[in-house]
């Protein structure tokens, strides 16, 4: 895998004059998955912000050959970029099946539209028991699944997950696991930032470390498990 799909170079994010991230650079090369870890408040939500276009920036972002800068929010998902927002971000008041059809907000192929909520429905069946009820009413972990079929409508190159394990049980957090291998399988390249370091490095090929707004590590996941400094901060070693 030596195709760039992402780079992300020099990147800043600031909250008034408060700096969140501090001129990160890193790169995701197309059909892996790529992760950074970190504590609360390490800047890696604000990362994915910015490369969603949902916030100012500075420095330059790359997708697909293409520089994001500027790029408002709907025009980034239409290149090909969806992120899975921390929280989950689904709309509880709408069912499923509407929750679904907004992740297909910028498509126009209706055929092509049906044929995808029918190839979610069963990679995640879950959501197909529910089809007609309100997102609001299910459980935490289905609301996750829910919020990944909503980007994957959108037939994204690439997911941006934003926490995916926040506040799920350990076996909805396998099951969320589980299903991002499926979605990679299947041939979509995942960015996931995770404060679970140890879930975070055995699905991922490669990571960064993020500690207040600076990447301080960074490299192959297996040997990143390894390090003595990773296994003191973050796996309780």
């Amino acid at each position: 895998m030596n195709d760039v799909l992402l780079q992300v170079k020099d990147l800043t994010v600031s909250y008034g004059d408060i700096p969140a991230v501090k001129g990160i650079s890193f790169h995701v090369q197309r059909g892996e998955i790529f992760t950074l870890i970190g504590a609360n408040g390490a800047g890696k939500s604000s990362t994915l912000r910015a490369i969603s276009g949902l916030m100012h920036y500075g420095g330059m972002v790359t997708f697909d050959g293409h520089e994001l800068c500027g790029i408002p929010a709907d025009r980034v998902v239409a290149r090909g970029l969806a992120q899975v927002p921390e929280g989950r971000g689904i709309f509880g008041n709408l069912t499923v099946l509407e929750n679904l059809r907004l992740g297909a907000w910028l498509r126009r192929d209706r055929q092509g539209i049906r044929e995808d909520i029918e190839k979610i429905l069963e990679s995640l069946p879950r959501l197909k028991e529910r089809l007609r009820q309100s997102a609001g009413t299910l459980s935490g972990g289905e609301q996750q699944m829910l919020a990944i079929g909503r980007a994957l409508m959108s037939r994204a190159k690439m997911l941006l997950l934003d926490e995916p394990s926040m506040g799920l049980a350990p076996k909805l957090v396998a099951d969320i696991y589980a299903t991002l291998r499926e979605i990679h399988a299947a041939g979509t390249t995942i960015l996931l930032v995770e404060q679970n370091a140890n879930l975070a490095l055995r699905l991922a090929h490669r990571a960064a470390v993020m500690e207040t707004g600076a990447i301080t590590l960074s490299g192959d996941s297996v040997a990143l498990l390894a390090s003595p400094e990773v296994q003191r901060a973050y796996l309780g070693a």
